[in-house]
């Protein structure tokens, strides 16, 4: 299958181009008009496709409840919005439920799916800090433990791959060495770490961070913490939740400069409620939350906010057109930074010869016009734009 479009994003720029999609992967890169093709995109964006290593669910699912056809529906679903990989992210609950849930995205994975492809999971908790747990279950906060990770880790075939963890709580930052060691990232989050142990966590080990100023101790000038620390350390990773709410414009702008094109990464950080009417009834972790107009989700009869709505597509707008980020630098943030991240950027994240074929076509209003999850197209253009 051939495509085009006068504006495909090649090494940093749009350039007319013509991409070849082969066997789920971008078997050749052309000039605009080599070939016949079978799409012309005209002036719409070709772009790579977009990577959300924190995400809990959309369309009424959560990763906690452990249904693979609940899981399999999102995943096919989530393209409608640009994404083609992503992380399903648990959150904290009882050993049973996380066991149950990590164990049907290992099935799901190995009896195969369609949509997005599933890169591992995100495990978000157990392992926080309870002053910083915002509407993370206190009753299920448990100390670091490899053993326990381990029996977590066995019960989903290996498929962890990033876990947020309160470094300071952590004893000898064993559980963060064991994951270094093993390929999991750890990111630290919903942490009352001082900059000092922050450092130290990033020294055993530690390469991100969970949604920066959200969930962390904020930054002081002169007691910097977790988000003096993410300002600060330019080459560590920092994920971000860019929907407007979470975080002001201004900070979204001043995060943004001080991390520069490679190190920030936009997040939806979304709830089952996300593609959900307002002012649903929906739980997380066990615990009621309400959605209100906004279009966040709050710990029911609180101010505590629980996770977003965000579609990444709609992050991506705002980045660039309200928070006045870079286009080079907001795209970075949801495509090759977290495939950096992941370790997956030899194969994710470029529209590259040799590269899985995942992309996706956006409109100059951010819309998405297509999908394309390893080379199948996912939004049928037919019924709008999403």
């Amino acid at each position: 299958m051939i495509i085009q479009s006068r504006r495909v994003w090649i090494a940093g720029q749009f350039i007319p181009a013509q991409l070849e999609l082969s066997e789920g992967k971008i078997s050749a890169v052309n000039g605009y008009g080599t070939q016949p093709a079978d799409r012309d995109y005209g002036n719409d964006r070709i772009v790579p496709g977009f990577i959300d290593i924190h995400t809990h669910g959309a369309y009424g699912y959560d990763t906690n409840d452990g249904e693979p056809q609940g899981l399999r529906d999102w995943i096919k679903r989530i393209p409608e919005e640009g994404v083609t990989a992503l992380l399903p992210t648990t959150v904290t609950q009882m050993p049973g439920v996380l066991e149950k849930a990590v164990s049907n995205i290992a099935n799901v994975v190995n009896d195969g799916y369609e949509g997005a492809e599933i890169l591992g999971i995100h495990f978000e908790g157990p392992y926080l800090d309870m002053k910083y747990k915002g509407a993370q279950p206190p009753e299920a906060i448990a100390k670091p433990s490899v053993e326990q990770f381990e029996s977590y880790q066995k019960a989903a075939k290996g498929k962890i791959k990033y876990i947020t963890l309160a470094p300071e709580r952590d004893e000898n930052f064993a559980l963060t060495k064991y994951c270094k060691k093993h390929g999991v990232v750890v990111s630290m989050g919903h942490s009352a770490a001082t900059y000092d142990q922050a450092l130290m966590g990033i020294a055993n080990g530690a390469t991100s961070m969970t949604h920066v100023y959200n969930g962390m101790t904020p930054y002081h000038h002169r007691d910097p913490g977790l988000v003096g620390t993410a300002l600060r350390v330019r080459d560590i990773y920092g994920e971000i939740i860019c929907d407007g709410c979470h975080s002001h414009l201004a900070a979204l702008n001043n995060y943004y400069t001080a991390k520069g094109r490679d190190y920030a990464i936009m997040i939806s950080d979304s709830l089952r409620a996300k593609n959900c009417p307002a002012g649903g009834q929906y739980q997380l972790g066990g615990h009621d939350i309400e959605v209100r107009e906004n279009g966040l989700a709050y710990l029911k009869g609180t101010e505590t906010i629980a996770g977003s709505t965000l579609k990444m597509n709609k992050g991506l707008k705002l980045l660039v057109e309200e928070a006045m980020v870079p286009f080079d630098s907001a795209l970075n943030s949801c495509t090759i930074n977290p495939a950096k991240c992941l370790g997956v950027d030899d194969r994710k994240g470029r529209l590259v010869a040799g590269y899985d074929a995942d992309l996706v076509v956006l409109s100059d209003s951010y819309e998405v016009v297509q999908t394309y999850c390893r080379g199948v197209g996912m939004v049928d253009e037919t019924d709008g734009q999403s």
